[in-house]
């Protein structure tokens, strides 16, 4: 049997990276993501079933995606998680299953993710003081975020990554605390550059720190060297320290230094729209399809047709730039 065509785009990159969102719910309301309280969630009938995500995941899988990572919303807030976890893990070919969440509720949930075959977990925490964390997160959770960190690492769910987004005059003089963290536990912690995605018109350029600016404070204190192992299609361009303590920092610097040249990614909403960038203006639907009884070899089709359209970039910083209708928590981080 042939092997099957690569899964590109007319610019020849080559998707292999899959964000699934289960939900667009989520238990805080993170000034950079949907910080007003009148959200309108999707109809539950208009979700993807687990069932359904999972075919779809397999199709992406059997066409060249090697990489799924579960997002939300909250992805925890989701019920029968693990079950949706156990049948991605049992997809022929796929490579790596990982989970971002706020951590809220793993506590209760990392051990359980973990037996279904969860391999690794994104913990998103913007602060390590509990009154910015609340002045972030809008909700006083810290305590509850800090102890999923600790179920996650007693689960084996490792390297644990935290990713925090850093606000000019919030949070961004914490950079260096993270980077202790990173060293004393053996973390990953990814600075994300503050995206123009937010829920209202909190974002501004005065808002944005650059993740140049707080490598360069990080360095400061604890040099730093680049990563002897890094992902050419990954997000983050990854520093190790240069006394060799344990602990890898990351800068996602979707703004000052995009790297849409690389990206390797897709995106799938609770939904069933498939996205080919997060700042895409265009979705196109999987679900209908779907529902309506498309064959998998028909929907796999959709999907290259879809990958074919994949933008060359975003347009943050070159004057063309439009706002998706969409917020993060709606199209999946």
């Amino acid at each position: 049997m042939a092997a099957p065509l690569p899964l590109s785009d007319r610019f020849g990159r080559r998707i292999e990276s899959l964000r699934l969102s289960v939900t667009d719910r989520c238990n805080l309301r993170c000034v950079y993501c949907i910080p007003d309280e009148d959200i309108e969630w999707l109809p539950r009938g208009e979700l993807l079933s687990l069932e359904e995500t999972a075919r779809l995941a397999g199709i992406a899988v059997a066409a060249g995606v090697r990489k799924l990572r579960i997002t939300g919303g909250e992805p925890l807030l989701r019920k029968n998680l693990p079950s949706l976890v156990a049948a991605l893990a049992a997809i022929p070919g796929l490579e790596d299953l990982a989970l971002t969440t706020n951590g809220t509720d793993l506590a209760r949930l990392a051990l359980s993710l973990a037996e279904a075959g969860l391999r690794r977990v994104n913990v998103s925490i913007d602060s390590l003081d509990r009154a910015t964390f609340a002045k972030l997160a809008q909700r006083d959770a810290l305590p509850d975020v800090l102890a999923g960190i600790d179920a996650a690492e007693f689960a084996g769910l490792a390297p644990l990554s935290l990713n925090c987004v850093a606000v000019r005059g919030v949070n961004d003089c914490e950079a260096v605390d993270f980077a202790r963290l990173a060293r004393e536990r053996g973390f990953e912690v990814r600075f994300i550059e503050f995206m123009p995605l937010e829920h209202g018109h909190r974002w501004a350029a005065e808002a944005l720190v650059p993740g140049a600016e707080l490598r360069a404070r990080v360095a400061a204190v604890f040099p730093l060297l680049p990563h002897p192992e890094q992902d050419p299609h990954a997000p983050s361009r990854d520093w190790v320290f240069a006394d060799g303590a344990p602990g890898v920092l990351g800068f996602i610097d979707s703004v000052t230094a995009p790297f849409c040249s690389t990206c390797n990614r897709i995106r799938l909403t609770a939904d069933g729209k498939l996205r080919t960038c997060l700042f895409s203006l265009r979705e196109h639907d999987l679900r209908g399809p779907l529902r309506a009884g498309a064959t998998d070899a028909e929907l796999e089709a959709l999907l290259r047709a879809a990958v074919a359209t994949k933008e060359r970039k975003h347009h943050i910083t070159d004057g063309l730039f439009v706002k998706p209708e969409r917020t993060m928590s709606q199209i999946g981080g």
